[in-house]
């Protein structure tokens, strides 16, 4: 076969002129105000070495890259990048050039051939997996088996994630022989291992490769809700919600829902009551889970040794201590069955300052399988607040625990503290006895701040720890426990991110104690699947100057019907919500009281409660009243704050076809949920607003996705935030209700489940079947509610599958990839047509990144059919030639749909200095660096 297309074969040829440099200088710089899209997915082994210690490899993650840097006794020096899939999270070498690489957002795992120099390589496959992978591990016989975790649901897998189905485990592991992975599109795997866990993260690997640990993410702490219609009114004295049951102001609080946790035996609140005749649903709290790599095909270990319990609440990261086989677990406790923020001045003691707790749990061996959890920070005096920071006590702290690596005499754990910008040392004997002090001499300080992962080099007597607040690498020597280099790895972040990062991360600065900060309950950004009661008996009732969605005409004028709106402030239990998404989506908080609405008039978009800037500073006080810092962040530090925060994103979402169309019952569900008449103010959209072009000028932040930011009468006691609906497939695995929700009855008991806490605000409602059954027609309560006949019974069945499907800011082809090479182009056509039509629909922007041979190619999607080269003087390449050009040269081609807007950088100018990246690999400048062109 020959390459017809001219352009195809002398991009193919290597060919290039003068004139097409001249004609890069011509070009100019791109629009670029949307190139980069935050997502700010949390890195789990972003660092490996490769078996001969020669090659250090590194996810770039906001550059969707695998970074290559040759080890030498007088450092690392940087030698090539490859393009893999949209943030790359984990990465693990084979061989010494075969590196795996999991991409977060694209679902996939990227198989990248290296070059022997380092210089280069390319992604040789494109493994398809389920719904945001986390991490990777080899082992089994030969180390040959690679163990992928991956949340239990995605369009890639081809199962039903039984997202209505009690008892089913969310946790995946997916295992592929890399031997043999398969003809198929997405790679055939082995075996696919379902935990009985929500989703999962970490992964560990014993020496021998016989076992792995696999560790759910949000494993919880066995902690639930109590709905509000079981707890009787009136407050403690009559067996209601635990006092005070008014503010200082002796103003009455609202009737709420009450936290409980299980001790053993009952489910308990906080004054040691048992609500358990309520809770129809056990929580075994599996948390760590053994597998027997060497099995055919891999299972998990059976009985006891199977399963770890109360491990912790948020599981970051494992190591195995090569000579005694136990494993170490990063992780955090949140301590949520306790209440309130503030001084405690009323009630005497708060949650002020000690939130959470940083631990590494200790596992026993197969041999003799125990939970042992230490607390980092025995040193804290938690009876005392609030320094200014630093401060002796607080510079001793080590803040939420993630990368680990242990010795290969097994005497030495080194730990990435990621609030705390340090590496902690630890002898695992003291560790394991609890016999070690906090001490600053045995923690090395890190310049770039945000460490996630480390390796070690013992040949060498160094550690590369990779620092994510400013996407770099620091090469520390263990014998003087310092800080020998920094290597910054390219970052098309804009400065905004990089400087507000560290006001969500950074317990140094975020609390006296410093081992808290705002991401220690909102994980990387999103949430902690934990409810928590932080109302602040010391606070002041405020007015509420929220508007209202109006009430249908023949219910009256009144949208509250007389309910208060006012903020009190003992709200009672709410569930974390995410920090994603929230521009565009006005006042903040489950029931708003983040809100600009008091500092000017309402008006859509950015004006007083639609002022998203104005509602986020309005958290500032929080630093004070929970975390503990000795003062509120200065009005420079909260705006950069706010100005990273508010360009975080929800993912696509992982329920709804990548074609974007909807299933029969989705579509049915989205038809009532829209069309029908279902309480006062009309139909669900009445309120859960859905306009995927709202208020167009906020670019990619455009768009109603279940909220326009205004409240709305709820029938509850606290009057509500209408809140989006982009995550509900997040918070699945909580079944039984043991009360009675519109006509739907009371949940017989259902026994071990994966999650204690469900949907609305205080997360005390286990489905969303159940949630739609709230708004059931009554005679009195609701005449227009959903009728209780077979019929209503689907709608709302339908209205759930089409909830879980909800639109989002994405369209779910973004991220999605494939590789092309010269002998599958039958088997990955299909999924190729599928990525153009929707870059044809504007739903991605559609790159292409490969090789033929050694010569790197770029291609950015034009629509029509049409790629645009990575040369500039080249005319467009039709996409049957470009295809047939990869055939016809044994090349690689892997096709990714990226973010609207980011085409240009990702496809053809990563530095988006005007300058494509294959004009400047021709003129011998850096295609990474804006100051470095032609």
């Amino acid at each position: 076969m020959k390459v017809r297309h001219p352009v195809v074969r002398r991009v193919f040829k290597r060919t290039a002129s003068a004139a097409t440099l001249l004609l890069g200088l011509a070009m100019g710089s791109p629009s670029h105000a949307q190139h980069f899209t935050v997502f700010e997915s949390g890195q789990v082994r972003p660092l490996a070495l490769s078996p001969n210690g020669q090659w250090l490899y590194a996810v770039n993650t906001p550059d969707n890259r695998l970074e290559i840097f040759q080890v030498g006794t007088s450092g690392l020096t940087h030698k090539g990048s490859v393009p893999v899939g949209l943030e790359p999270v984990a990465v693990a070498a084979r061989t010494n050039n075969e590196v795996w690489v999991v991409n977060h957002l694209s679902d996939s795992v990227s198989v990248v051939k290296v070059d022997a120099n380092g210089q280069g390589g390319s992604v040789t496959r494109t493994l398809l997996v389920g719904d945001e992978p986390r991490d990777i591990v080899f082992a089994g016989t030969g180390k040959k088996r690679a163990f992928i975790t991956a949340a239990h649901r995605g369009q890639n897998t081809g199962f039903d994630p039984q997202l209505t189905t009690p008892g089913v485990g969310r946790a995946d592991v997916w295992v592929f022989d890399s031997d043999n992975l398969g003809t198929t599109l997405g790679g055939t795997p082995l075996t696919r291992l379902t935990l009985f866990g929500d989703t999962p993260r970490a992964l560990a690997a014993t020496p021998d490769g016989s076992r792995v640990y696999a560790a759910a993410f949000h494993s919880g702490n066995r902690t639930s809700v109590v709905h509000e219609s079981l707890v009787p009114n009136g407050g403690e004295s009559v067996g209601g919600v635990p006092g005070p049951n008014v503010n200082h102001q002796g103003i009455p609080a609202p009737e709420v829902s009450v936290i409980v946790k299980y001790n053993g035996e009952d489910w308990v609140d906080v004054l040691n009551r048992p609500w358990t005749d309520y809770v129809r649903f056990s929580l075994p709290d599996k948390d760590v889970f053994a597998i027997s790599a060497t099995a055919n095909p891999p299972v998990q270990v059976s009985g006891a040794a199977g399963t770890y319990a109360g491990v912790g609440t948020i599981l970051f990261n494992m190591a195995v201590n090569p000579v005694s086989g136990k494993v170490y677990v990063s992780n955090t406790e949140a301590r949520n069955d306790l209440r309130f923020e503030g001084p405690g001045t009323m009630t005497g003691n708060t949650l002020r300052g000690h939130l959470h707790e940083s631990r590494i749990t200790v596992l026993g061996g197969p041999s003799a399988p125990s939970v042992t959890p230490r607390h980092l920070n025995t040193h804290i005096n938690y009876a005392a607040c609030c320094a200014a920071t630093p401060n002796t006590e607080s510079e001793k702290s080590l803040a939420q625990p993630t990368g680990m690596a242990v010795t290969s005499d097994g005497a030495t754990l080194y730990v990435a503290a990621f609030g705390s910008s340090k590496l902690g040392v630890y002898a695992t004997s003291q560790l394991e006895s609890g016999t070690f002090t906090p001490s600053t001499a045995n923690q090395v300080a890190l310049t770039g701040g945000g460490p996630t992962g480390l390796v070690l080099d013992e040949a060498r007597g160094r550690l590369y720890v990779l620092t994510r607040f400013d996407n770099a690498i620091s090469v520390v020597n263990t014998a003087t426990k310092t800080e020998v280099a920094h290597l910054p790895m390219f970052n098309p972040e804009p400065a905004s991110v990089v400087q507000g990062r560290p006001f969500l991360y950074d317990a140094r600065s975020s609390s006296s104690h410093g081992d808290s900060s705002c991401g220690s309950c909102h994980i990387f950004g999103d949430f902690d699947s934990t409810t928590w009661d932080l109302g602040n008996p010391d606070g002041d009732v405020k007015a509420s100057y929220n508007p209202i969605v109006p009430v249908l005409p023949e219910f009256g004028t009144d949208p509250t019907f007389g309910q208060d709106t006012s903020f009190h402030p003992l709200k009672g239990p709410l569930s974390t919500q995410s920090l994603r998404g929230m521009a565009n989506q006005g006042p903040m908080h489950w029931r708003g009281d983040r809100t600009g609405g008091d500092s000017a008039p309402s008006v859509q978009p950015n004006s007083g409660t639609f002022d998203e800037v104005a509602a986020f500073k309005q958290f500032n006080p929080a630093f004070k009243d929970l975390l503990g810092r000795s003062s509120q962040l200065s009005e420079v530090e909260m705006q950069k704050f706010s100005d990273f925060i508010l360009q975080v994103v929800y993912p696509p979402n992982p329920i709804r076809k990548l074609d974007n169309s909807l299933t029969a019952s989705q579509q049915a569900g989205k038809d009532f949920f829209t069309n029908t008449t279902s309480f006062f103010p009309g139909s669900c959209e009445s309120c859960h607003r859905v306009d995927v072009n709202a208020n167009p000028g906020e670019g990619p932040f455009k768009g109603f996705f279940g909220t326009d930011g205004r409240s709305s009468f709820d029938a509850e006691p606290l009057f509500p935030k209408v809140p989006h609906l982009r995550n509900l497939y997040q918070k699945v695995g909580m079944f039984g209700a043991g009360f009675p929700f519109g006509n739907t009855p009371v949940d017989p008991f259902l026994g071990d489940q994966v999650r204690g806490t469900g949907f609305n605000s205080d997360g005390a409602i286990p489905t969303l079947f159940l949630f739609n059954s709230g708004f059931d027609f009554h005679p009195i309560f609701n005449q227009v509610g959903i009728p209780d006949t077979p019929a209503g019974f689907q709608a709302k069945k339908d209205m759930e599958e089409y909830m879980f499907a909800f639109e989002t800011n994405l369209a779910p082809i973004v991220g999605q990839q494939v590789t092309l090479t010269a002998t599958n182009a039958t088997v990955v056509g299909t999924r190729i047509d599928l990525l153009m039509a929707r870059a044809d629909a504007g739903e991605c922007d559609l790159v292409a990144k490969g090789r033929a041979g050694t010569y790197e190619m770029g291609f950015r999607y034009l629509g029509s059919g049409q790629f645009k080269a990575d040369r500039a003087a080249l005319p467009l390449v039709p996409s049957a030639s470009l295809r047939s050009g990869v055939a016809a040269n044994q090349g690689v081609l892997t096709y990714t749909c990226t973010p609207p807007g980011s085409g240009q950088r990702v496809g053809i100018d990563r530095d988006l200095d005007g300058f494509l990246d294959g004009d400047e690999r021709a003129a011998g400048t850096n295609p990474a660096d804006p100051a470095s062109h032609p």
